[in-house]
């Protein structure tokens, strides 16, 4: 690339939160892979694969991106819940049956209407959802079969409050804090439990420090891919619509591989030892009804209209 035509590229400058090893990063050099195969010199595309090697907390990419410090990015829904209260219906607990199911709701109108919601409010065009999937508990001191066994428990939640109410309804004692943190605290051994797709409770190390492994399927959380609505606007249109399109393929990318991720997650947390315990229906059922009080409130909330854009299961 010449020097003329490098200064005339459009900049578009990735990141994210983890080593390039993971899905989510797989799937953004997915995505600049397609915009320079079909744009060639026009684009410019750098990755930052994870903002904390920098010293940046996880959280701080969605200022990176509001700011145009970074040109797309992507994190879980339920830290811009203060910001976009809509985004924590999504995180009320059992709302999901199946990855299908969920899958349905945030590519249709569930999504949309979430996207829009969010970009009334925050300086992002939203362009599709990654799968941070099914989540689930470890902790250090004990099997959890039952609500009762997380009483008094320290877990560390994502920074939304419908998660933390959900937690403490399960009798734990829910701290909101930042990834970083978290790892740190677990490291320190401060922090008895946190809950997680096991791919990040491996990604992170956690399983080095919590013997005991609930696969308890209590949130899905997706994380929308999200640009600099400055940049992006000021685009030419087929640049606009070759990202679109690279974004809607990198999302059915990104979710296969979440899927063997999931698989080789587990294995390696059996394979350090640790014990794993899937909750049986009748255990499921206990913690829906331990959580039920939040959804019925979640009603008032969020109005029956937002449930009704959950498809049937």
């Amino acid at each position: 690339m010449s020097a003329t035509s490098q200064s005339k590229a459009i900049q578009i400058r990735m990141g994210g939160y983890g080593p390039p090893t993971t899905g989510f990063s797989k799937s953004l050099k997915f995505i600049g892979d397609k915009l320079e195969a079909e744009f060639g010199d026009r684009v410019d595309i750098k990755y930052v694969w994870n903002v904390m090697d920098l010293g940046f907390k996880a959280e701080d990419i969605l200022w990176l991106v509001e700011n145009g410090l970074l040109t797309l990015g992507y994190q879980s829904s339920s830290y811009l819940t203060d910001r976009v209260p809509e985004l924590g219906f999504v995180d009320l607990p059992f709302l999901f049956a199946n990855n299908d199911q969920a899958r349905g709701a945030m590519d249709g109108e569930l999504g949309a209407f979430l996207a829009r919601k969010t970009e009334e409010r925050v300086n992002y065009r939203i362009l599709g959802w990654f799968e941070n999937g099914f989540r689930h508990i470890s902790n250090k001191l004990r099997p959890i079969r039952v609500p009762a066994d997380m009483k008094g428990m320290k877990i560390r939640v994502l920074p939304s409050e419908i998660q933390r109410r959900t937690f403490e309804l399960l009798g734990a004692q829910a701290m909101r804090m930042d990834l970083t943190e978290a790892i740190a605290m677990i490291k320190a051994g401060t922090l008895d439990a946190q809950e997680n797709p096991l791919a990040n409770t491996v990604t992170y190390g956690v399983h080095n420090f919590h013997k005991y492994h609930t696969l308890s399927n209590h949130f899905y959380i997706s994380r929308p891919i999200f640009l600099h609505r400055a940049a992006f606007d000021a685009w030419p249109d087929d640049l606009k619509q070759a990202m679109q399109k690279a974004v809607t393929e990198s999302v059915t990318f990104q979710r296969k591989l979440a899927v063997e991720e999931h698989e080789q997650s587990l294995q390696a947390i059996k394979d350090a030892g640790c014990e794993v315990h899937e909750l049986t229906a009748a255990e499921h059922a206990d913690f829906a009804k331990a959580v039920q009080p939040l959804l019925d409130d979640a009603r008032g909330m969020y109005g029956e209209a937002m449930f009704k854009m959950v498809p049937k299961a």
